[in-house]
């Protein structure tokens, strides 16, 4: 009998499902529309059908699965496996996730916050394996984090800790989705990227950027990036100001946490060394000089394929916990 563990990595649009062998090589995986709407019984039933459909393709049964993962995003009791709320699944509110998907894949099942478990992946097998410290970001339209210190996730006193996003870096500054003002995922997520782009355009800064904002009535981030490499000043002062809030971030985690390794994660990875090496300038002229630092600032590795590959790394932890406390007399 094979050792299968299941990763699931859930999103307010899509339902991204892994199928992973004892050494976390993917065997088969597979998308599908979350469709919130439907409601979490639905929701869950959709997640046990693909599963077992999986298997099914790949010549696998129930029999081969060993345990599960899944991430989900926004607010959540993981002590009890509940996820608390969710912006894009509003159904979702004090729902026994771990709970009902345990019982429907009739399976042990690890549940995790989405940016922990694709920072767990990360660290198992991708650009943080061989070191015990490590601080994860995901760039996308906001920012998430994970923290590993000494080879273990931070959860915190009630298990969401590690909203690195929010870490404040200009007191009074911007206002964030989260009510607070001055949250680095206000200066620098993607959405907030482009969102300081097409105010510096409307308030009358001349940019080539002015066009794409006139013939498509907004502005990606995409966009200042690829304007940054035309040679756009306003978008490399976009671009720079980006950096330099991300460089204050690490900065802020470096001393909180000191980890060997920062690594960034995300569509917004796509602008490659534009972005990275910015990122690494502004952070040595912003750290002390009390000692040499020997943090490296790297890319991720596993692309979109992260959260699933943490989630079913969860899950085999799981099991080799259960199996060494078992074995302890």
């Amino acid at each position: 009998m094979s050792e299968i563990f299941v990763g699931i990595d859930v999103g307010g649009t899509n339902i991204k499902i892994g199928c992973f062998d004892s050494q976390l090589k993917l065997i088969c995986k597979t998308s599908v529309a979350t469709e919130a709407d439907m409601g979490p019984e639905v929701v869950v039933d959709k997640m046990a059908q693909t599963v077992e459909k999986l298997l099914a393709d790949a010549g696998l049964s129930w029999q081969d699965v060993c345990a599960a993962g899944i991430g989900t995003p926004g607010p959540a009791n993981y002590r009890d496996g509940l996820i608390i709320s969710a912006t894009n699944m509003p159904k979702f509110k004090n729902i026994p996730i771990r709970r009902m998907l345990s019982e429907r894949l009739g399976k042990p099942v690890v549940f995790e916050n989405d940016a922990n478990a694709a920072c767990w992946g990360e660290y198992v097998v991708g650009a943080g394996k061989g070191v015990r410290d490590m601080v994860f970001f995901t760039l996308g339209t906001g920012i998430g984090g994970g923290i590993i210190c000494d080879g273990k996730l931070v959860h915190g006193c009630g298990g969401n800790g590690a909203e690195l996003g929010h870490i404040i870096i200009y007191p009074d500054g911007r206002k964030c989705n989260c009510g607070q003002r001055g949250c680095v995922e206000a200066y620098a997520s993607a959405n907030s990227t482009a969102k300081r782009a097409t105010e510096a355009i409307e308030a009358g800064v001349q940019s080539s950027l002015k066009k794409v904002l006139e013939k498509r009535g907004e502005i990606s981030c995409k966009d200042v990036y690829e304007h940054l490499a035309a040679g756009d000043e306003l978008a490399r002062q976009i671009a720079d100001e980006t950096a330099k809030a991300l460089a204050l971030l690490c900065v802020n985690v470096l001393h909180a946490t000191e980890p060997k390794r920062i690594v960034f994660a995300g569509g917004m990875i796509a602008a490659g060394d534009i972005l990275l090496n910015r990122i690494r300038d502004y952070f040595n002229e912003q750290i002390w000089s009390l000692k040499a630092e020997t943090v490296q600032i790297v890319f991720a590795t596993l692309g979109e394929d992260a959260g699933i590959i943490g989630a079913a790394a969860l899950g085999k932890q799981l099991i080799a916990s259960v199996k060494n406390s078992n074995n302890i007399f």
